[in-house]
């Protein structure tokens, strides 16, 4: 981080709530583990939202089901607003199938610090829409 400049947390707006750890792995290089934590978190956060003990893809392709969702993120009154269910109910279930898994499952999975942020700013953009419509 440069001297008197923005860590890269702030830079890339990084939702505040993720848990420390995620920053102090980060900050010590373990960026593929700062990657796993996160997403454990957005899981657990589901969860905890849900009230489902299920976890990962099955949690998330549930919970955000356009038919009868335990999780709605839109009105789902028109066509546009299904889409928009669906489409995020894939981006929850995709992060956790290709973001999480690899780095719960696999050995030595190596990041860069800018795969990591990208990784950490998508974690953000399915907190922040779960903060949008209430869920906190």
């Amino acid at each position: 981080m440069p001297l008197g400049g923005l860590h890269p947390f702030e830079e890339r707006n990084v939702h505040p709530r993720l848990p420390g750890i995620v920053k102090q792995l980060f900050d010590d290089g373990h960026y593929a583990q700062a990657t796993f934590e996160a997403y454990k978190f957005v899981d657990k956060e589901v969860q905890r939202l849900s009230g489902t003990t299920a976890s990962g893809f099955k949690l998330m392709m549930q919970v955000f089901a356009t038919e009868s969702p335990v999780i709605k993120l839109t009105g789902l009154s028109n066509e546009s607003e299904k889409n928009e269910q669906k489409g995020f109910q894939f981006l929850f279930a995709g992060s956790v199938l290709a973001i999480r898994n690899p780095r719960g499952h696999e050995y030595a999975v190596a990041d860069s610090p800018d795969q990591c942020l990208d990784h950490l700013a998508l974690a953000s953009l399915l907190l922040r829409r779960l903060e949008e419509v209430g869920l906190k």
